[in-house]
């Protein structure tokens, strides 16, 4: 048996709990945010009023998807996570454990977008660590982690939600999920939306970075006092990224269904894999928080910047109500952590779809 049972992607609250709980080294003063589950980003005091945010992430070699995409994954994902800071990242390590197979112009063609991209959001590459393992065949390859420092009192974490905070989804659900599967599997795609649609879903990969809402959610609105906090939807989508807020915050919300971005070529993707696309890996859509009464503000301030965004819920101050209003009725909210966009792809690969 596994050590995560047969649940593939990112861990669910209870793996968390049960294997990670109390274990996390030595208890020092200058960790402000530690690991915690549906944080992405820790928090290190620096003394002086400054913090250093650092924060993790896999790193994508996907052949189906192709080499530039595959580095474009690796380094925007790093990138949306530093960003629900508050701020831009500015430094970065790399792990890479390569398979053999892996020829040294692909990885050259490889690095040069890691090289391009970090550059592009001004990330500095500082070290890391690179080798090959005969027999690793899987789509991640390796491990990254970015930096970056800013005054503490402007450094906001995913845990910062109070009850009566409106939730804010700016673009759309399932935006990564429908345009990996797009890109991955263009001949099933192309057979049942036409290829109009498909070169629109493809086209959604290199709009799935958050960075430019972040900054300007920063910018309209006090972090800490009118912007409580931010977290893009990755694993799980934007009602994962939801659950995941307040579950690090300890408070409950409720989520309206039909205020949910849920446009039409992501919706039809899903449905040709039928995955669930409020669930579905969701990078380049931002949950934001904010402080009651504030959310038009930022919304109009997104707009004028060409970013759909709309408040779909508030969140709650008991963490047992946590509710979606479907068909008009208010239910409980169940999410078992799975996210199915990855049973759907290697589903995909198995049955040999092109």
């Amino acid at each position: 048996m596994s050590a995560f049972v047969d649940q593939s992607g990112k861990v669910a609250l209870s793996i968390f709990d049960d294997l990670f709980e109390g274990k996390f080294g030595k208890q020092r003063k200058e960790v402000l945010q530690g690991p915690k589950f549906g944080v992405d980003t820790s928090v290190i005091d620096l003394g002086s009023g400054q913090g250093l945010v650092v924060s993790s992430d896999p790193l994508s070699l996907i052949p189906s998807l192709g080499l530039k995409e595959s580095a474009w994954l690796s380094v925007q994902l790093l990138v949306n996570d530093m960003a629900t800071s508050g701020h831009a990242p500015q430094f970065a390590q790399f792990t890479l454990n390569l398979p053999p197979e892996l020829s040294k112009d692909d990885f050259k063609t490889y690095w040069g977008y890691i090289h391009e991209f970090c550059s592009d959001v001004g990330v500095a590459i500082t070290g890391g660590h690179t080798g090959q393992i005969p027999g690793q065949n899987s789509t991640i390859a390796g491990g990254g982690t970015m930096f970056l420092k800013a005054p503490l009192e402007r450094i906001i974490s995913s845990a910062g939600v109070s009850g009566g905070d409106a939730i804010i989804v700016t673009k759309q659900a399932a935006m990564t999920a429908s345009s990996i599967l797009a890109k991955s599997f263009p001949h099933t795609v192309k057979e049942h939306i036409g290829e109009a649609l498909l070169h629109e879903a493809q086209d959604n990969f290199f709009r799935t970075s958050v960075l430019q809402e972040a900054q300007i959610a920063a910018s309209t609105l006090a972090p800490k006092v009118e912007l409580r906090a931010m977290h893009d939807a990755t694993e799980g989508g934007i009602l994962g990224a939801i659950d995941e807020m307040a579950t690090a915050a300890n408070c409950g919300f409720i989520v309206d269904n039909e205020l949910l971005p849920i446009h039409g070529v992501t919706a039809k993707v899903c449905e040709v894999f039928e995955i669930d696309p409020r669930f579905s890996v969701g990078a380049g859509s931002m949950i934001i928080a904010t402080a009651p009464s504030c959310e038009d503000a930022l919304i109009h301030n997104l707009a004028d910047a060409g970013i759909a965004a709309q408040c779909v819920g508030y969140f709650k101050n008991a963490p047992t109500e946590k509710y979606i209003i479907e068909n008009e009725e208010k239910v409980p909210f169940q999410f078992d952590g799975k996210d199915p966009y990855w049973e759907a792809f290697f589903k995909a690969l198995t049955n040999k779809l092109t």
